[in-house]
């Protein structure tokens, strides 16, 4: 082979080597700059005592994509939660879909982005175990209204206890028992308040008595001698 020959083929291999990486460099490129459903993230989570299903779209080219959510029941679409159009960045766009979810409960997340992404996010979201609540704030307690006071019966009033009613005065002339342990009236007992004034006559008349019997002895002794 000549040295023309053997330049020409060396030169040509040359070329064939540079563009294969040139297509190789474009076609990672391309890659890198197409829309992959990797981008794509979903979850369900509370905004205040409502539900919601967030999907963030971080594709840094912004191709526009429909993104749309299935509640599922027993491995099946049961219903379509809704429906948006989202252009991603990469920081990242989020879309919510209002959905008073239940806990424990399997929704679907399906993205669509032209012809470069049509299928789901994997896995699917599952909600947690407690479902969206609102702090309760306890009513206020209930203010009786007229009508309910005027419909409230009175209590009974207690009645005045009666006072013990003193005895009737006796009839004139009737005894009264005297309290026990003594008294002032004594004629039940045979005895009256002036005993002692007759006791005190009766001996008086003893001795006057005694006094006369005694002077007619002494007399009589007189007279017979």
């Amino acid at each position: 082979m000549s040295t023309s020959r053997r330049t020409a083929a060396r030169s040509v291999r040359i070329l064939g080597v540079a563009s294969a990486a040139a297509a190789l460099t474009l076609g990672l490129a391309g890659n890198a700059l197409a829309c992959n459903i990797s981008e794509f993230s979903a979850v369900a989570k509370c905004d205040g005592a409502k539900g919601v299903i967030s999907v963030t779209d971080k594709d840094p080219t912004g191709v526009p994509a429909t993104v749309t959510v299935y509640l599922q029941l027993n491995g099946a679409d049961e219903k379509i939660v809704g429906s948006q159009e989202v252009k991603g960045s990469r920081e990242g766009v989020t879309v919510d879909f209002a959905e008073d979810w239940k806990a424990d409960a399997t929704y679907r997340v399906h993205v669509k982005a032209g012809n470069q992404v049509d299928e789901d996010i994997k896995p699917n979201v599952t909600t947690p175990s407690k479902a969206c609540k609102s702090e309760e704030t306890p009513a206020p307690p209930a203010t009786p209204s007229p009508s309910d006071e005027a419909s409230t019966p009175a209590k009974p009033e207690a009645s005045p206890t009666p006072e013990p009613e003193s005895p009737a005065p006796a009839p004139a002339g009737a005894s009264t028992p005297s309290p026990a342990g003594g008294g002032s009236n004594l004629a039940e007992t045979g005895a009256g308040s002036n005993t002692g004034a007759l006791v005190g006559i009766a001996a008086a008349l003893v001795v006057a008595g005694g006094g006369v019997v005694f002077a007619l002895r002494r007399r009589g002794a007189s007279d017979e001698r």
